[in-house]
């Protein structure tokens, strides 16, 4: 196998990712299935932290929560993440990865406190870092999460992981003449209001020069094509 391009990688999964075929919870082959590609990447020597949504539990009380304080909403979801990340974790460690949950939010009898250095010894010993509880600030969404974790453990790409195969001009879903860009600028992410990911983690990862990557993870083997640097998705930077 050829030389990673990549040596540190944040990977960026969105909740409805566990739910596979479902709208709500956990999959427990999806899950499976996952954790299988990203050990098979590790395994390769990348350098892997992962930042998880809340979507798939979170959605499943939006109603309830748009009557609800923001902030009081907000740490719902934080809390979600941590679900997801527990279950990766117990996933990641079947197929005999050593994997470590960081949240943002301390909870001692659960998981580590996020603690930086400690989050990059994690990584130089071979372990998977999953960062849960977002920032543990509200108003801040996991995109700008992963943009911020990525910054702080020195990875070299953020890489976006969604349903579609990168960023279109326009919705490809709803749209049969979306038009894809292999590659793009940050800038014309934002004039554009392309809306793959929030424009606060657009413009932190511009303002540090961090190239995202945005990729479809429903074709088995692209998390490995993506470290390895075949190009895959679309380039922001």
């Amino acid at each position: 196998m050829s030389e990673a391009r990549y040596q540190r990688i944040l990977l960026k999964l969105s909740g409805e990712v566990l739910a596979g075929r479902g709208s709500f919870g956990i999959d427990p082959e999806r899950v499976k299935a996952l954790s299988e590609e990203v050990s098979e990447v590790a395994r390769a020597g990348v350098q892997i932290g992962l930042v998880v949504g809340g979507g798939n539990f979170f959605r499943g009380v939006a109603a309830a929560a748009q009557h609800m304080d923001r902030v009081t909403a907000d740490h719902m979801g934080m809390l979600a993440t941590v679900i997801n990340a527990l279950a990766l974790q117990d996933a990641l460690e079947k197929q005999g990865m050593p994997t470590r949950v960081m949240t943002a939010i301390e909870m001692n009898e659960v998981a580590e406190p996020y603690i930086r250095r400690r989050a990059i010894r994690h990584l130089e010993k071979g372990r998977i870092v999953v960062f849960a509880a977002g920032t543990s600030n509200p108003y801040f969404s996991t995109d700008t999460a992963a943009t911020l974790r990525g910054l702080e453990i020195h990875a070299e790409v953020v890489a976006k992981a969604t349903r579609v195969d990168g960023v279109y001009d326009k919705d490809p879903l709803q749209n049969t003449d979306a038009v894809r860009f292999p590659e793009i600028a940050y800038s014309e992410v934002l004039a554009r209001n392309l809306r793959v990911m929030d424009a606060s983690a657009v413009a932190m990862c511009r303002d540090n020069r961090l190239p995202i990557v945005v990729f479809d993870l429903t074709v088995y083997g692209n998390i490995m094509r993506m470290a390895m640097g075949e190009p895959i998705g679309t380039l922001i930077h």
